[in-house]
């Protein structure tokens, strides 16, 4: 059996030339059809619920000189039914097919997360058409246990949005060395608008003046040098951007440290349209010389108003 690799270990010696078929398998609502879209954007030859018993035919036009076929990939999940016991066995015998070289990733979520996926689309879970989606994604996971053991890479999309993961299948299909580094989104927005729910850090900066309430101010955002300059006039701006970047500049090293893929800095202030742009800004600029992590700044709410 092949070792395991979870996103974020060092890759197998592979290159990406070599893998000629990815089968993706995982949870229902865990974002299959998302990956095997992205897939399908790099030129691998798509199929949806292939029967087990034709993956190796499909492995084979791969090799085939003429087939039209380089790579391929499939998604292989519960829609199978008896016969998904049968790609266990099917997946070891193509690991001994010469020139395959064969990568199995397993999509996963969080129960929470599948349940309110199942939800927001109305689609009931496959295994539980009469019965609670949870009671379906248990059914579920108990039937994948043996596959999941198989999986060359586990990738949970729980805290994923659909670019995030685009990002990660390409990644992992291409046997890319991913990045050991979290990509950190310094995340502007109003709570007038609304907690952001994929935040991982919140900071209220609703305490420094507003120049909301300035007429010269007001039309103008937080990239402004005239709203920078009025912010950076009082000292608790200044107290308050370097005790804050002293506090980041201990967390990220060490979220990377421990492989965390994503984190999300929230500043909010009243609207998203001044004082907490100014701040994911500046931060932003002061942070720039930090390793191990990639930087980058999104202002949710600046057009909102």
């Amino acid at each position: 059996m092949k070792p395991r690799r979870r996103l974020g270990d060092p890759p197998s010696v592979r290159r990406s030339s070599d893998t000629r078929l990815v089968v993706l398998t995982g949870l229902s609502g865990s974002g299959k059809s998302q990956a095997i879209r992205a897939l399908e954007d790099l030129g691998f030859y798509c199929v949806d619920n292939l029967p087990v018993a034709l993956i190796p035919t499909l492995a084979d036009l791969t090799l085939r000189a003429g087939s039209g076929i380089a790579r391929a990939a499939v998604v292989v999940d519960v829609r199978e039914g008896a016969q998904l016991a049968q790609f266990p066995k099917t997946y070891r015998q193509l690991l001994k097919r010469p020139g395959v070289h064969p990568r199995l990733i397993f999509l996963d979520a969080s129960d929470d997360t599948l349940v309110r996926r199942f939800s927001e689309t109305r689609r009931p879970h496959p295994l539980a058409p009469d019965a609670s989606a949870i009671e379906g994604i248990h059914e579920e996971r108990r039937r994948l246990k043996p596959i999941r053991a198989l999986a060359d890479d586990h990738l949970d999309t729980t805290d994923m949005n659909v670019h995030e993961l685009r990002a990660a299948i390409m990644t992992l299909s291409q046997g890319e060395r991913r990045s050991h580094t979290p990509a950190v989104t310094l995340l502007s927005f109003g709570f007038k608008h609304g907690l952001p729910a994929e935040a991982d850090l919140v900071f209220d900066v609703r305490f420094l003046p507003n120049p909301h309430f300035v007429p010269a101010l007001k039309p103008r955002t937080g990239r402004d040098p005239r709203i920078v300059k009025f912010l950076e006039q009082f000292d608790d701006t200044r107290e308050f951007l370097d005790k804050t970047e002293a506090l980041l500049r201990f967390l990220l090293p060490r979220y990377a440290h421990e492989g965390k893929s994503y984190v999300t800095v929230a500043v909010g202030c009243t609207g998203g349209r001044h004082r907490s742009v100014y701040v994911a800004e500046t931060l932003k600029h002061r942070l720039h010389d930090v390793t191990g992590v990639r930087l980058r700044v999104r202002h949710r709410d600046l057009g909102a108003e």
